[in-house]
């Protein structure tokens, strides 16, 4: 065990950028802290105060909701593709890009 602890605190296993952090929080994060199935209103009510992160920059999970087809969510992954189709995917724009 005492080597398991050694490891873990050497570098990280994936390298961190220098310069600002990005705003939001990943989307899939977002989405772990709910159940399934869910309506659409309770996750507003839940998160809807959360920002996620896009590849236009940080935006409010209430101002996406209302774009998204489905108003009844049973899965997480229903979820995470309708706000996708809304927000799209990609590489998140930071301040040095």
């Amino acid at each position: 065990m005492a080597d398991d602890d050694e490891e873990s605190e050497e570098a990280p296993a994936v390298e961190l950028g220098e310069g600002e952090s990005v705003e939001g929080a990943p989307l899939a994060r977002v989405a772990s802290r709910l159940t399934w199935p869910k309506e659409r209103s309770e996750i507003e009510r839940q998160e809807g105060d959360a920002v996620i992160r896009t590849p236009d920059g940080p935006t409010a999970l209430a101002d996406v909701l209302p774009e998204t087809s489905t108003t009844y969510f049973d899965r997480r992954q229903q979820f995470v593709d309708e706000v996708e189709s809304v927000v799209g995917t990609g590489p998140v724009a930071t301040a040095d890009e």
